[in-house]
This record gives structure tokens, sequence and C-alpha cells, in this order.
């Protein structure tokens, strides 16, 4: 191997993720992935909690990712980074496609998106052909809520936390078609799971067609009880759509565990797949009869790909949703979320006994993961995203809604604890000195 030649050599890195560096004695250095792969199996027989605070664990997990560490990414529930495998992936196919994609995309690799259909369908424990890929949680949504059939004076029923382009979609059929749109408004802090159960239950009236439940707020990551909420919904002949967008690869589920019609999810946030992928799962007694966003071309009104006529899309990112999966299950989705939970657990440690802190997050962990968003009383929330983007580096969400006002904090599973810390550290120097704009 020690004449091999750069360009081969580099060729072999790009195939099989490995990480792009000269030979070292003769043996090509291990693939990130790789290694995520060794330290994971090492780990088999402890439990999540254990695995969860190993920074032997998680420093190859760290290293699989190809990010900029001037920055402090804490925004990955809004869109997360891809490991460098994944990338890999994308940037094969796309190379490939390129050469004359009428043939060797549309002919040769699209075939093969049917293989990732399969997988997708096996993590979420679905049927193949009650899975749609497409490019987002909004995308998968709408697909849902422009799709059903509803009459004038029909409800839809959701809360005032759900996202807001899904609100807005659902604001356009109260204006084009005449809909009731029924908007509750969920405790926060919520008591209880049975207390959002309730909200929904005194909602439901013999008008309600439809209900669309957040699995996770974006707001203050709670996580609904949605199974009870779909147990009552059913026993009133209503259907349900989960947004499902901060759920799917955050903490293990499968579809059986919410009993939900209709699901939608983002794979570009907790799954790490590629930016501009998503999944869209509707139960197979209802593929016929809901109406596709887009004209439906080449497929039967029975067939789940009609929620995918949207005209070409590059290939590569679609078959690299199964790199990304590969990824997520030698990870293991239980530690991923045990992980995750104590990247929170330590920020918010150091800042929830301020008085002036005001931590919107649920109380335990059967109610939320990752997801936690933080306020200081006396300062603005735009104010303070902005100071710990220009001051420190730091990425946030600002949220500013009636009942949640704060930066939302959501760390990704290759952030580091030092960059926790760093956060944190600058919390506290805001609760200290305040900020200055000027």
């Amino acid at each position: 191997m020690s004449g091999m030649t750069g360009d081969r050599r580099s060729f072999l890195a790009q195939a099989g993720g490995l990480l792009t560096v000269p030979l070292l004695g003769g043996v090509l250095v291990e693939g990130a992935a790789a290694r995520v792969r060794r330290v994971a199996a090492a780990a088999a027989g402890r439990s999540p909690e254990e695995v969860a605070a190993d920074e032997d664990f998680w420093f190859p997990v760290q290293q699989a990712f190809a990010v900029d560490r001037s920055l402090i990414n804490l925004n990955n529930g809004g869109v997360s980074p891809a490991p460098e495998s994944v990338m890999s992936a994308v940037r094969r196919h796309d190379a490939y496609s390129n050469h004359a994609p009428a043939k060797t995309a549309w002919r040769d690799l699209r075939p093969s998106v049917e293989n990732v259909r399969t997988r997708l369908a096996a993590s979420f424990g679905a049927d193949r052909e009650e899975i749609a890929i497409v490019r987002n949680a909004t995308e998968a949504l709408d697909n849902v809520l422009f799709g059903v059939d509803l009459a004038p004076g029909d409800e839809v029923v959701t809360t005032d936390q759900d996202y807001g382009s899904m609100l807005s979609a659902l604001e356009h059929r109260v204006a084009r078609h005449g809909i009731v749109l029924k908007k509750v408004k969920p405790p926060t802090p919520s008591p209880s799971a049975d207390a959002l159960v309730r909200i929904f239950a005194e909602a439901l009236t013999d008008r309600t067609k439809l209900v669309l439940v957040c699995h996770v707020v974006n707001l203050t990551g709670q996580i609904f009880p949605i199974r009870e909420i779909c147990r009552i919904a059913h026993a009133r002949g209503v259907r349900v759509l989960v947004d499902g967008a901060h759920s799917f690869a955050h903490f293990p589920f499968t579809r059986d565990d919410l009993d939900c019609d209709f699901f939608g999810t983002s794979l570009h946030k907790w799954l790490n797949a590629p930016i501009g992928s998503g999944m869209l799962y509707v139960k197979r007694e209802h593929v016929k009869g809901l109406w596709p966003l887009f004209g439906q071309l080449a497929v039967g009104a029975d067939d789940v790909r009609k929620f995918e006529s949207y005209g070409t899309y590059p290939v590569g990112d679609r078959l690299a949703i199964a790199e990304a999966l590969t990824f997520h299950e030698a990870l293991g989705a239980d530690r991923k979320a045990a992980r995750l939970r104590y990247l929170r657990d330590r920020w918010v440690e150091r800042l929830k006994d301020d008085p002036r802190v005001r931590l919107h997050a649920a109380p335990n962990d059967v109610d939320s993961c990752a997801i936690a968003t933080v306020g200081v009383e006396g300062v603005d929330s735009g104010a303070l995203g902005r100071h710990l983007m220009r001051a420190h580096r730091i990425v946030t969400t600002t949220i500013g809604h009636e009942d949640v006002d704060g930066v939302r904090v959501t760390p990704g599973i290759y952030t580091t604890l030092r960059e926790v810390d760093l956060f944190a550290d600058a919390m506290l120097h805001v609760l200290e000195h305040g900020i200055d704009e000027s």
C-alpha cells in the first residue's frame, strides 16, 4: 500500500467514510464512523446512563462530525449537521449522478431509494407502503393538512404551541374552505400527562375531524402523551396527525407506541441526515383518501409515493439517509437519548437555582429530552440571543411566545462538555453583569 497514489487514497477515504489523512506506518487511518461502531460495540451491557457520562465513548462520536468548533451550535433542534460518513455518501452519489443524470440518477440510483424506504419503515415500525420520503416536516405535515377532505364548519383541534408553519397552513384552510380552527392552550409547564390529554378531550366535538398535536413542542421540549390523545380521539372517530419534527431519532419510540393516523418529521434534525430530508407516515387505510400536496404522477391513488411527486430531486440526499440510519443504529437510540439529557442537565443544573432564571422545560426525563428554553428576568430574549452570538459565538434560538420567552438550547450528540460549560458560563456572566448592546 505504500505505493498508493493520492487519487486512489482520496477515493478510498471518501468511499469508506474515512478521515482524509495520510497513511501512517502503511496502515490507512480508521474512519470516524468505524470508530463509532467499535466503541458502541464495546459498550454493550452498560446502561445508557453510564455510557452518557463516558467521555471516551463520545469523543469518536464528536470527531465523526466535520464542524466548526470556533462556533458553538446549540440550535441542533432547528437543523443539525450530518456526520462525515453521511456527507461522504452524498458526495459519492451526487458525483455519480452528475455523469449523465437522465441515466445515472434516474435509472441507476433512483431505484435504490426503495431500500431507504424499507429501512425508514423498519426504524419507525411501519409498513414500507406507509412511508413517503419528503424534504422536511413542513412538507410532510402539509400533505395531510391540505390533503384531508374538510367541509365548511368541520373542526381541526390543535394547540397554540404548534409550529408556526402548521398553524399558518390551517389558517389557509380557514380562509379558503371555512373550517373551524380550535387552538387549545396547554399548561406550561404541564403538571401531568393527564392534564395534556384532558385539554384535547374537552375540545373535541361532533364536528371535529382532525387533531394536530406535537410529539415534542419546539418551544419547550415538552413530550406529549400521544397514545392517550390518539385513544380519546379515535373513540370519537377523529383522526390524529402527529407533528414529529422534534421526536424521530431524538429518543426511542415506534409507530405502535403512538397509534396515530399520520406522522411527519424532518430527518435533518435528530437523525443527522442530509439537509432537506423528511418522512411522512400515512396509515395504510388512509393513503387512498388523502390528496397529495403536488400533482399525482405515475402512481395510483393508493400508492404512498404520490406524496413524493414534486419533480426532480437530488437523489444523493435521499440515498444518504441510509447512512444516517446506520450511524444512528450503531450508536443506539437509548444511549443517544441518555447523552442528550446528560448534556441538557449539565447546563440546567448550573442555572436553575438563580431566582432570576426562567427555565421552560418539562420537569422529568419522561416528559423531555434534549430541548429546554431559558430566559433571564429583566433581559430581553432577543437581546440575549444576539449577545450570546456576538460575544461568545454561541448559536441559540430566540423564543418569543405568550407562554414561553427565552433562548432555546438544543445540543447535539457531537456537542462537547466544554461547549455546554461555555454556554453556562456565558449565562452566569449575564446574570452577574447584564448585557450591553451598545
